[in-house]
Order: C-alpha cells, then structure tokens, then sequence
C-alpha cells in the first residue's frame, strides 16, 4: 500500500494539475470502491473550482468552492493519472474522473477497488470516521524528540509495530519504518518503552530527512504504485535494508562480524534489520 511518501507525491501533482480549475466534468462510473461512492458525487462536484488540497495521512482532501471536500484514498492497487484530455485514453478499472476546465483529464484507476472517495463539508475533514482518530504527522511541526518520546513511554509492543500504529503516527509505513529503525540504530524488536533516550532522538531526527529523501525521488515503486504520468518512484533504488535481505549491510563494509540483512516477519510484516548495526543493547 502507498506510504506517506508516494501520498505525498500524487498530491503535489495533483495540486499542479487542479489547484484553481474547475471541475467541467465528474464521471462516476461504479457506485463503490471499498465503500459506496456518495450518491450524487458527480452533481455535487461538477462546476465546482478547486481552491486547495492538503494530505492527512495516507489520504488526500480536496476542497471545493462548495466548502465540500472530496477524500480520496489509494487503497492497495489505486494510481491517478493526469493527462491532457485530447490525448486520453481507455484504460481498465478507471472508475472515476475528473475533467478539468484547463483541458485535464484526471483518472482515479483502481483494479483491486480497495481505494475510496467520499465528499463531506470541509469544516469536517478532521472529524471524518477515517481521518478522527489519525496520530501525529511526521512531516509536520509538532513531531519533536519531546512528542515522539511521550508516545513511544509505557508502551511495550515492539518498536516497529508501535511505529505502524496510525493513532501515534500518521501515514508511516513497513518501508519508512524499516530504513528509520536501520538508520536510528534500533533493532525492530526492541520494546518502545525501553527505547533509550538517545536513540529516540535519533529515530525522531531520521524519519522527517528519510520521507523527505523519498518524496524527492517520487516514491517507492514495488508493485502498483506509480507517479501521475505512469513513471516509477525510485526511492526503491535508495533502500538502505528494506526487501534487502542476505545482501550486504552498507553500513558494515567488511566487517566480519556482520552477516548481512536480515528478515523476520512482525505483526504479518517483513521486517528488514542489520543485527550488527541494530543490536538490542545498543
């Protein structure tokens, strides 16, 4: 499933391509993704300008003149593609789009169906069932050592698996939290509380440079994702331990002690570690 990174990456491409243009035409072409589409989407949307996109989380918002707010969330499989609307396409699964009045046609393609959309008044985008209960945002202001050491305190899950929980933190994923804890020095396994104070300092100092690292390369592209012009991220050539395994760890070259990238499964996730590097005494 696309991570903050790859969310973060459609939006900003999204926002060059509808912040300020109006919706000439919306086609709904099933009535349900994951969940029903709001009944009315398409009349309720149409003719309406776009005056602003924001993410929280792994979702995106955007806000129409009508003071609604469209949600739109990938899901597993889901990829947009903008393209100018003489050079469109047919293409399977494109379940909804956008048409723009400065020629755009915007496609929301989702074979799986596990994405979703609803429309809601903006002044409840934060209180919506799925965006209520969203944790504190890495990329923002109030992710300090202060913050993310209060919530890692008395919790005794394993730090990689308290790390994935969105009610703490919002829109981290298996593949940011993997570099994180191989950058920080922290092995996966360790529990949250007995994180030590230094080691926080590290992790919450890595995990803003390590999403923006990946924003800047347009995402991770391993199976479904892929940009808004179909191109591939290319954080996945950055990958420090992630889907690595038995290879070499690049922060050991030629130590004898180091046997390389390992793998183990948590909470039903591949988990991508160098015990040398991220051994549960240090």
């Amino acid at each position: 499933m696309p991570e903050l990174p790859e969310v973060e990456t459609v939006l900003r491409e999204l926002r060059a391509a509808l912040e300020g243009q109006t919706l000439r035409r919306v086609i709904v072409r099933r009535d349900s993704l994951r969940w029903p589409i709001p009944k009315g989407f398409a009349s309720r949307t149409e003719r309406r300008k776009v005056v602003s996109l924001r993410r929280r989380g792994k979702y995106i918002l955007i806000r129409l003149d009508s003071d609604d707010s469209i949600l739109l969330h990938l899901g597993m499989s889901g990829r947009i593609r903008i393209m100018r609307a003489e050079a469109m396409d047919f293409v399977r699964h494109e379940h909804v789009v956008l048409e723009t009045d400065g020629g755009l046609h915007i496609g929301f393609v989702d074979p799986r169906r596990f994405g979703a959309l609803d429309l809601m008044p903006t002044t409840d985008e934060d209180m919506h069932p799925l965006l209520a209960k969203i944790g504190l945002e890495p990329l923002g202001p109030d992710f300090t050592t202060t913050r993310l050491a209060a919530l890692l305190r008395g919790r005794k899950g394993p730090i990689k698996t308290v790390l994935l929980d969105q009610r703490l933190i919002a829109g981290l994923g298996n593949i940011y939290v993997c570099e994180a804890l191989f950058r920080a020095g922290i092995h996966p396994e360790i529990r949250a509380c007995d994180v030590a104070a230094d080691a926080v300092v590290r992790l919450a100092a890595v995990i803003p440079v390590i999403l923006e690292d990946a924003i800047a390369a347009g995402g991770s592209s391993l199976r479904d994702y892929a940009r808004t012009d179909g191109k591939s991220g290319g954080f996945q050539d950055l990958h420090q331990v992630y889907g690595r395994e038995h290879e070499a760890c690049p922060d050991c070259p030629g130590q004898p002690l180091c046997a390389g990238i390992r793998r183990i499964v948590q909470a039903g996730r591949s988990t991508f570690y160098c015990p040398q590097r991220q051994h549960p005494a240090s």
